[in-house]
């Protein structure tokens, strides 16, 4: 058995881990990189056409958006993950596409127009997003997956994103059964639209994200409708338009959920 830290391991971004058992090799996730990269991502130990499976823990693109690039590359196995996150990458792999060849195009002309600004082509395109959304294989929360004969999966929600996951995954090898439990981003308490983090009892590793490792946040939760409506109506009474930029999924669903509110009970 091995375990390879690909991606996300030094930042917190690009979430990628290789695991290697008997024959297989395995990717857990695939994100790309946003923002500056600091540090140089390790490649991946193989071949993209060695990659026997993927386990996803969500659609957010840190832990996603290079799958159509693994495609790309040679890529023609399983792609394991949660019903909704099957859902949502199918929108949202297709979207990087069609964003990065519009980029591309656009610096494209730009540069025969004389613009010093580089041209670059894009990772991948449409064609790779379809491809590789057609690898996916949805599964359902708490069941436990054969997915070959050494190597067992189940996802458990974890209350990040709508069909985020931890991963907990059972490897055999020589006889030895070793489990390792892949956290996933791990959401907060008492969100409005998202089920609260179920816990995982046992594992023999452990592999953890920690964007907010370093922060406290403390046991007491804001109001949150009460302090949106405070910001509108001062806004509104001023005269002013309240402009709320808004890219992540899930984030942009809550915005729209605290809005509703509002507006049913008449806040503003």
């Amino acid at each position: 058995m091995k375990l390879v830290l690909v991606g996300a391991d030094h930042e917190v971004t690009g979430s990628c881990h290789y695991l290697e058992v008997g024959d297989k090799h395995i990717l857990v996730d695939y994100g790309m990189q946003q923002g500056i990269e600091v540090f140089e991502r390790a490649p991946l130990p193989v071949a993209e056409a060695m990659i026997d499976y993927v386990f996803l823990t969500h659609a957010h693109v840190d832990h996603s958006g290079l799958l159509p690039l693994l495609y790309a590359h040679g890529f023609r196995g399983q792609i394991f993950t949660t019903d909704a996150s099957a859902d949502l990458c199918s929108i949202m792999l297709r979207d990087c596409a069609h964003i990065q060849m519009m980029e591309s195009e656009w610096k494209k002309r730009k540069a025969k127009r004389g613009s010093d600004i580089p041209t670059q082509e894009p990772l991948y395109n449409m064609e790779d997003a379809d491809g590789v959304v057609k690898r996916i294989v949805s599964c359902h929360y708490d069941q436990i997956i054969d997915v070959c004969e050494n190597v067992k999966i189940r996802f458990t929600d974890i209350g990040h994103l709508l069909g985020s996951a931890s991963i907990e995954v059972w490897l055999s090898e020589n006889g030895t059964e070793k489990k390792i439990v892949f956290s996933g981003d791990i959401g907060n308490k008492n969100q409005p639209l998202l089920k609260d983090p179920i816990p995982t009892r046992e594992a023999d590793f452990v592999v953890m994200e920690s964007t907010y490792g370093d922060r406290l946040h403390g046991a007491a939760q804001g109001d949150y409708v009460e302090e949106l409506t405070g910001i509108l109506k001062e806004t509104f009474d001023r005269g002013g338009n309240v402009v709320i930029p808004s890219f992540a999924v899930g984030r942009t669903q809550e915005l729209l959920y605290f809005l509703r509110k509002i507006k049913v009970g008449r806040l503003v």
